[in-house]
């Protein structure tokens, strides 16, 4: 055999090994590229919000949060958020007793101590919106309601939160700091059921908060007074600890204090943190 022959066949065989190897190489970077695929769409699907969102929150946020409600189901199909509006103090005390729910959203820091106290909220609550008290009156304020002293009048029809959820523990607050003493008709349950007695005209007037004066729209008149800045109550809200479907109930809370979440709080009456 010729040394040409030999050269040649010897180059044909290293030419071999490299495709070989060329080849090996491409199917181990294709079946990289596809498992890469396929964790990258497992991951995100796994990213994908789904399921149901229980908030449980004062009666003050109901038309907010209602409106947030439907954003956010708008933007994770896959999610159902249902709501339980009502006295902090009494949603409180249903969460602490086992009631099931994802986010706890209070009016005010003191109702939302008695959930942090018992060990029931994940994390530290984020104050979200603050609220100011007005007062609401009939269409037109027919009895001139000018001042939280005219409140006192003998034959005004005056009705207040109850002491213990946080409009009536506001009220009392600026009651006390005008140095005044009002004897209400009836102390109600939470700040709508307050509300709902000037719209029903069965008072004249009610210590509410402005975003609740701002929902009824013309079934009442509102009327600042001055005491109220003494009385502004922080919003905080938080996950809680046995929620059951915790990346969902942090999405809701994401949104609630996105830009997007405080234009619609702020449209509603509240305050920026």
């Amino acid at each position: 055999m010729t040394r040409s022959v030999r050269r040649t066949r010897r180059m044909l065989k290293v030419t071999g090994a490299g495709a070989a190897a060329l080849l090996a190489l491409s199917a181990c970077s294709s079946s990289d590229s596809d498992s890469a695929k396929t964790s990258g769409s497992s991951a995100s699907a796994s990213d994908e919000l789904s399921g149901q969102v229980t908030v449980f929150a004062a009666a003050s946020l109901k038309e907010s949060f209602t409106k947030l409600g439907e954003e956010f189901e708008k933007e994770h199909p896959g999610t159902k958020v249902t709501f339980s509006f009502g006295g902090s103090d009494a949603l409180a005390a249903s969460i602490t007793g086992g009631a099931p729910a994802d986010v706890f959203a209070s009016a005010s820091p003191k109702t939302m101590k008695i959930v942090t106290d018992a060990g029931d909220a994940s994390g530290t609550p984020a104050t979200f919106v603050r609220n100011q008290l007005q007062i609401a009156t009939l269409p037109g304020n027919p009895d001139r309601i000018a001042s939280l002293k005219d409140l006192t009048g003998p034959d005004l029809k005056v009705v207040l939160c109850d002491r213990t959820v946080p409009c009536g523990a506001a009220a009392e607050k600026a009651i006390t700091a005008a140095k005044l003493k009002l004897t209400p008709v009836s102390y109600e349950e939470d700040v709508k059921s307050a509300l709902n007695k000037v719209v029903l005209k069965e008072a004249d007037a009610a210590v509410v908060y402005k975003t609740d004066v701002k929902a009824a729209g013309d079934k009442v008149e509102g009327v600042e007074f001055p005491e109220s800045a003494d009385a502004v109550n922080d919003y905080p809200i938080t996950v809680l600890k046995e929620s059951q479907n915790t990346d969902a109930a942090k999405a809701f809370i994401a949104l609630v204090q996105s830009p997007e979440g405080q234009k619609v709080l702020s449209e509603a009456g509240f305050l920026q943190p």
